[in-house]
């Protein structure tokens, strides 16, 4: 049983640590939506996020749109994995009889 209790807090501190590194690259990435306006036959890029209630527009050059769309996917899929590893901690815990 005590190999059992090892196990699981060994699980607990990897999740907590991969925790940790995720939530620190979500700061490095951008948060949002990328759109496109047409404005005749040029094309246009923003990058829409909300701060607060209000809803920013930045501008993303067109050499820079691949690379930004690039790091929305990657946001998403950081989100993605954080919120499952934060339902595996609480089973860690709950094997652990941590509460929280």
């Amino acid at each position: 049983m005590i190999l059992i209790a090892e196990t699981v807090q060994k699980e607990k501190q990897r999740i907590e640590y991969m925790l940790s590194e995720y939530e620190n690259r979500l700061i490095e990435l951008p948060k949002g939506t990328l759109t496109e306006t047409k404005n005749g036959d040029n094309v246009y890029y923003y990058l829409k996020y909300r701060v607060g209630k209000k809803v920013v527009s930045k501008y993303i050059p067109f050499d820079a749109y691949e690379k930004t769309q690039e790091e929305i996917s990657q946001r998403k899929h950081i989100e993605r994995m954080i919120k499952d590893l934060k339902e595996e901690l609480k089973f860690a815990n709950k094997a652990l009889g941590v509460k929280k």
